[in-house]
Order: structure tokens, then sequence, then C-alpha cells
């Protein structure tokens, strides 16, 4: 999602006019696919699952609704990248504390400033990593709030079968019970009918109206080439990269040890490269993804969590430097 235009705060806007405050906040005169069918349905005060490609515009389904329905929304998110780089976003379409994260990156002298603008009604919406949400502070306090609806971002992660399973998902239903009953959305870019299942089980979402757009992009190229003998892949690699001066792209290996490994090979070889994995200190992810973001590097090494909802318009090329665990995370 890229920022337009920056407005004024419109949280007193008709929610009936769905293409104007579309307009108004993002700048786009017309909703991608079932975009408004979907934040219709989650506006009427249904369950809503949605399961869309990377790429499909899922950000807006929840994020247009929670600008204009009185309260503020709770989005669950597995990273802290992207919580960051969501909370960014909204924040250039309108004002700082329209939008806020808790994870456990916060002191807190800054947890007490997030609830304090929640508590002012200046914040529509609240990213909150599932760790932070279990804690039995954080339930307290948000009983306290007017909550407007409850986006899970990420759904594939509730799922023992998913790729990126997260046990503290799996309470993610009773925790959303102890605050208020609320609409549920549920949002996932790789869902297997497996898993589908177990997100619509765990969630209690029986009642759910299901949207499933096409995964066919036909903008992405798919290229499988044979890692050869011992160190002739990331010679490949850095020949690939410097034969496109000033294009951006992530490398996604499997283990902590082969990112830390892999980019100092690139910075060796004069390639403006960072690794990403949850290994680093929270504000060193931080600052490289806000490096990756504004152009600083051209190239992230990561783990496969990166790039989850990353917001970066410009990446022209993403490399497996190892076997993705399954077709899902391939795809993912």
């Amino acid at each position: 999602m890229a920022a337009a235009k920056r407005v004024k705060d419109k949280s007193s806007e008709n929610p009936s006019d769905l293409k104007g405050a579309l307009r108004n906040y993002f700048g786009f005169d017309n909703f991608k696919g079932e975009q408004e069918e979907i934040i219709q349905n989650l506006l009427s005060g249904k369950d809503t699952f949605v399961i869309m490609p990377t790429g499909g515009g899922k950000s807006v389904c929840y994020q247009l609704p929670a600008l204009i329905m009185p309260g503020t929304a709770i989005i669950i998110s597995p990273l802290i990248a992207l919580m960051k780089n969501q909370v960014d976003a909204i924040r250039s379409l309108s004002h700082e504390s329209v939008a806020h994260f808790l994870n456990s990156s916060l002191n807190k002298g800054e947890i007490t400033a997030v609830k304090k603008d929640i508590n002012e009604g200046n914040t529509k919406m609240l990213y909150i990593a599932p760790e932070t949400l279990k804690k039995d502070e954080t339930i307290e306090f948000l009983k306290t709030i007017d909550v407007s609806f409850v986006a899970v971002d990420e759904a594939h992660c509730i799922s023992e079968w998913g790729h990126d399973f997260r046990p503290e998902y799996r309470r993610i239903k009773a925790m959303v019970k102890e605050i208020k009953d609320v609409p549920l959305m549920a949002l996932t870019a790789t869902a297997t009918p497996k898993v589908q299942s177990d997100i619509i089980k765990n969630l209690q979402m029986g009642d759910a109206t299901v949207f499933k757009s096409s995964f066919n992009r036909s903008n992405l190229y798919y290229e499988v080439r044979s890692k050869g003998k011992k160190g002739e892949a990331i010679k490949e690699i850095v020949s690939f990269i410097k034969a496109r001066p000033n294009k951006t792209g992530i490398i996604y290996c499997l283990s902590r040890k082969r990112v830390d490994e892999i980019s100092g090979i690139l910075q060796a070889n004069g390639i403006k490269a960072l690794a990403y994995h949850a290994g680093l200190d929270a504000k060193v992810r931080a600052d490289h993804q806000d490096k990756f973001l504004m152009e600083d590097a051209d190239v992230i090494v990561a783990t496969i969590a990166f790039g989850m909802g990353i917001d970066k318009p410009d990446v022209s090329f993403g490399i497996h430097y190892d076997n993705p665990k399954s077709i899902e995370g391939y795809y993912q």
C-alpha cells in the first residue's frame, strides 16, 4: 500500500461511502478485486475469511474499515518488522497516533505512551503480537477500550500444518472472547484446504464468509537453478545482483548462520546487503528493515519470515538459497 497523500482524520466519515473513503485515505479511485465486498461484509458485523495472494491488497481490507469505524481495531500480527512497516505506512496517511503497535521492541515508557493515545481515542489501529496479547495486563487494558473488530493477519500461522506455525496463534479466539465479542477477520496469502479448515475451526469461524482470490500472478517469473559445486551458487548470486545495479531483492536462507554468511560475502563483494533474522537485536532488525525500505540497502538476506507483508513495490527478485520446507513456504 502506497501513501498517496496526507489527509486529516476522518473517523466520523460516512461508512457507506466506501469509494470516497478509499480515495480520501489511499488515493485510489477503485477497489481491487473483492476488497469492497470484503469490507462491506465486515462492516455488517460478519466474520470474514480472506485468502488473497501477496500484492492483492489484503491490508486495505482491514485498514479502511478500521479508519472509518468508531473505536480501535486490533490487528494481530506475527512479526515486529511487519507491524512497523504497516504502522509507518498508515501514519504517513494521517497522524502519528492513528496507528500503534505493541510488542517486545517497546520499553515501558513507550507502552505507556501508546496506551495514552488509545485511551484518548486517537488510535484507529493497534497492531499487536500474539505473545503480547496473551499477557494478563494487555487483556485487562483492552477490556477498557472500544474495540471495533479483530483482524488476524498471516492467519496460516494458526495451523500446525502451515509453513510458519506459531503456537501462540492457537489461543487467539479464547483471548478475543475475554476482551469483547466483535467481528473477526482472518487473512492469509497462502493456505491449503487443510490449513483453511484448521484456521476456521480454531477461530470458531464456521459462519464466516470466505473470500478467495486467484493465485495466478502473471507478473511473476519463476526459475529453478542447480547450485552446482560448493561455492558456485554464491558466485552466481553475486554475478546476478551485480548485473542488476540499483535493483532491490531478498535472498532467503533457512538458518541464521547462513544468513550471516551470505550477507557477509555480498558485502565483501561491494553489494549493499544486510542481514535479517530473529537472532539480531530488535533495534538492529528495525534499522535494517528501514534501510531496505528507504533504499539505503539493495539486498536483504533473511530467514523466511522477512518480507511477509512488507510493502516495498520495487522488489525485483527473490532468491531461495536453500530449498524451502514446503511449496507454501516457497510461494509465500
